[in-house]
């Protein structure tokens, strides 16, 4: 006989054999069906962690447009400045052991997201950091030994279970053994469980069992103890999947984040994004625009809504982040969505832009202009439906750059005076021997720190053209 186990946004039936232990089921989903019902309710979204209001003195807000890789490296650092952020992700990773999931179980890519969950999960006790350390490790890369180091994981032999209290090994092998079930249910698509994220598959599980990608995530922050005032939003709440395609200035359409940003065929390893490890674009990148699953042109082009908790967030934080990382497959994806722009363009706090260090695939021979010029047609929707587009100037859109010393892209200070970027803030970077030139962690954020506090005396729109760069202390003087 089976047992219902019923939401009214999911309904799930499982047999009364299931591996799961039902009181936690339970009472996960009732959890997780009611949080649900909240953040549809606009009294609740109102009040969602990011700008609620807080006794004096408040953390500043702040929402980040990122992927799932180059922030990372900034995370801790900003705690200390605040944890109220919303840290929007795309859904379209389509590399890795994420490609692996996708193409057997479908749905949308999760790798970006658990990747910032885990960043931003608690490291204050040795089971926080056992948990951590579970659901951040990978399988090997050859397929038979990460076949056997997986089944000793689920079967719950592995030495990474040590200091994993029976609670949270309960709940977490729960969801892998799921995962699992799933899997083998698919028995034409055989899965590789190679370079496999531990903690994809048990998000991967989640996601499945409650058939809500939100949901998913209220687990995963619950499992990681993530602080509740941090969000993570995909900037697409959806079950199914999402292909990124972009069209290039020649014409061309390329379908796939993999295949634009660092193309690796078979290979399912770590990936080099450096300008050497991949072949140049044939020609400049003119839009990204998502497709149809099945697509294979242009003509399939398909319009996702967004995620109305980042619309909801974008009403009210006190500063935009557009982060460093990959620009036209991390950053890009989650402002070509419509609303997206306008709710922008209407706010008057700090807008961020966050140069990278060195050029990747996707930024060949491009100078700073050229990272605001493609930031505005992305959110102004300037190429594809013209019915859809909207004409606001870059300025709307940022109104300060934070580029990092000693940086190889070119900063043009005519042409972006000519956009009306009003602050140009070079800050202390380091030299990483794997990915060039990037932000030193406590610079940057003692920047942002500065930049916020002045912002609440002034509007950075209203100030002259400076090029300033950032001591100790939090302290801006003219650059040298």
């Amino acid at each position: 006989m089976a047992e219902i186990l019923w939401c009214p946004t999911a309904p799930l039936f499982f047999h009364h054999h299931s591996p799961f232990p039902f009181h936690f089921i339970r009472k996960t989903r009732r959890r997780i069906c009611s949080s649900n019902s909240k953040r549809k309710s606009k009294t609740a979204m109102a009040s969602s962690p990011p700008c609620s209001s807080q006794s004096s003195p408040p953390q500043p807000s702040l929402l980040v447009f990122s992927g799932g890789t180059a922030f990372n490296g900034v995370i801790e650092e900003m705690k200390k400045l605040t944890t109220r952020v919303a840290h929007v992700l795309p859904v379209s990773d389509d590399g890795g052991s994420t490609a692996e999931i996708v193409r057997v179980l479908g749905g949308p890519a999760v790798g970006d997201i658990r990747s910032r969950c885990l960043r931003l999960a608690d490291e204050s006790t040795s089971e926080a950091l056992a948990v951590r350390r579970l659901l951040g490790h990978r399988l090997p890369l050859v397929a038979e030994d990460a076949k056997s180091e997986w089944y000793n994981i689920v079967e719950g032999e592995h030495s990474l279970w040590e200091g994993v209290s029976k609670p949270y090994r309960e709940t977490i092998r729960s969801f892998l053994v799921y995962f699992q079930h799933q899997i083998l249910m698919r028995s034409d698509d055989k899965f590789s469980f190679s370079n496999g994220s531990i903690g994809n598959f048990f998000f991967a599980g989640a996601r499945v069992f409650f058939q809500s990608l939100d949901a998913a995530i209220f687990l995963f922050s619950r499992v990681s103890d993530i602080p509740t005032e941090s969000l993570v939003l995909p900037v697409i709440s959806t079950n199914d999947r999402l292909t990124l395609g972009c069209e290039l200035w020649n014409g061309a359409i390329i379908r796939g984040q993999n295949e634009i940003s660092h193309p690796t065929g078979e290979y399912k390893g770590p990936v080099d994004k450096g300008m050497n490890s991949v072949p140049t674009l044939p020609s400049r990148i003119k839009r990204v625009f998502y497709m149809s699953s099945e697509a294979r042109n242009s003509l399939h082009q398909v319009f996702p809504l967004p995620n109305p908790a980042v619309l909801d967030q974008l009403k009210c934080v006190d500063c935009i982040i557009y982060a460093m990382g990959s620009l036209f497959t991390s950053i890009c994806p989650s402002l070509v969505l419509t609303g997206i722009g306008e709710l922008i363009a209407s706010r008057t706090c700090p807008k961020v832009l966050l140069m990278n260090g060195t050029h990747d695939r996707e930024t060949s021979g491009f100078l700073a202009s050229s990272f605001v010029t493609a930031i505005t047609d992305a959110l102004n929707r300037t190429y594809g439906d013209p019915e859809n587009s909207i004409k606001n100037n870059p300025s709307q859109y940022i109104n300060t750059i934070l580029v990092p010393r000693d940086a190889t892209i070119p900063v043009d200070l005519d042409a972006l005076r000519t956009q009306g970027i009003s602050n140009v803030v070079v800050v202390d970077s380091i030299d990483d021997s794997k990915v060039g030139v990037m932000f030193e962690p406590k610079s940057l954020i003692q920047t942002l720190g500065s930049l916020l506090t002045a912002s609440k005396n002034s509007n950075p729109q209203d100030e002259e053209m400076m090029v300033l760069t950032h001591g100790e202390g939090g302290n801006w003087f003219p650059a040298p």
